[in-house]
């Protein structure tokens, strides 16, 4: 089997671990780390010293001009997402490109056409559908298990945003930053994925006086195809507990994935308890499934398709019509 050749471009939080899991699956031998590019040069020196048998770049044209990549993963701050991927797009590499797809709807959308067009593998690096949390509430969903969904309710509250271990340059800002951004996209994909397409959005959203800053708060009403309501509710620069929570009310109970993964269910009239959730069943991490498309394998992978629809509701509840309109999706 051939090797992959894959690329790396920003080398932050994300780009760094995903390195770490292309260096586990080189091992069988799919893959290969052949370059990386980081505008930061300190960062920069510092993978240097590490992974002496990669090169390095702080230009991504001139790192595409001279190698043969056939996988690249896309790292660097939302607003940049748009020229690195349409550049991988125009020479037909396989692109793998973090979330947000892009920095607006109207980029989303020409990247999704663009990555049509080059017939390549698009993959956004959405990993919550593999969680086995996810797959477990999706699968009781399914059974109907608290029976004919009611209502469903988005929780995210941050004491301090950016949170201490999230320091950059852009997280915070009004232009590419904030939690709605940066953790509310994977929300949107998963209910968009497990219950349908948010069809209806009216947004109410509380900036501070400082034009850079992002948002302290959101309220929404959304709207699922099938007529199901969500409410979203979201904080920030408050005292107490951090918070990150979807809570599906229906018919015959109430289920509930707190702070990301810890599953809760109970009957109406009953008090939530722990759902026991099989760790083996996940299917992480993303890069193998992405892998494996390319191969023309099997795979779970969700493209720039899925990045265009969820960039649609993360513009809707940014960008709020005026007072009592709703923006059809």
């Amino acid at each position: 089997m051939t090797k992959l050749k894959m690329a790396v471009i920003g080398l932050g939080k994300m780009g760094l671990h995903m390195i770490q899991q292309v260096k586990q699956a080189e091992i069988d031998g799919s893959i290969e780390l052949i370059a990386v590019c980081e505008a930061n040069e300190e960062t920069l020196n510092a993978f240097a010293e590490s992974y002496p048998e990669t090169s390095i770049y702080s230009d991504y044209k001139q790192l595409l001009d001279e190698h043969k990549v056939d996988l690249l993963y896309i790292a660097v701050p939302p607003k940049y997402h748009y020229p690195v991927v349409m550049e991988a797009l125009k020479r037909k590499i396989h692109v793998f490109c973090e979330k947000p797809l892009a920095n607006s709807a109207e980029e989303a959308q020409k990247m999704l056409e663009a990555a049509k067009q080059a017939g390549v593998v698009h993959a956004i690096h959405f990993s919550m559908p593999h969680e086995p949390s996810v797959l477990k509430l999706q699968g009781l969903v399914g059974q109907e298990r608290i029976g004919s969904i009611r209502k469903i309710e988005l929780i995210l509250q941050f004491p301090q945003w950016p949170r201490a271990w999230q320091q950059n340059s852009w997280i915070s800002s009004r232009e590419q930053g904030g939690f709605i951004l940066e953790v509310g996209i994977h929300w949107i994909h998963m209910i968009q994925h497990v219950f349908g397409p948010i069809t209806e959005v009216s947004s109410q959203v509380q900036y501070p006086d400082d034009a850079e800053e992002c948002e302290h708060e959101v309220q929404a009403a959304m709207m699922l195809e099938d007529g199901t309501r969500i409410q979203l509710n979201g904080i920030s620069h408050f005292a107490g507990e951090e918070r990150v929570s979807m809570v599906v009310y229906g018919t015959k109970g109430t289920i509930a994935l707190e702070n990301w993964e810890e599953l809760m269910m109970g009957p109406v009239g009953q008090p939530l308890v722990p759902v026991e959730v099989d760790e083996s069943m996940g299917e992480l991490p993303v890069l193998k499934h992405v892998i494996a498309r390319i191969q023309d394998k099997p795979a779970k992978i969700y493209d720039f398709n899925d990045g265009y629809r969820a960039q649609l509701v993360l513009e809707a509840l940014r960008n709020p019509q005026p007072t009592g309109m709703k923006k059809e999706l």
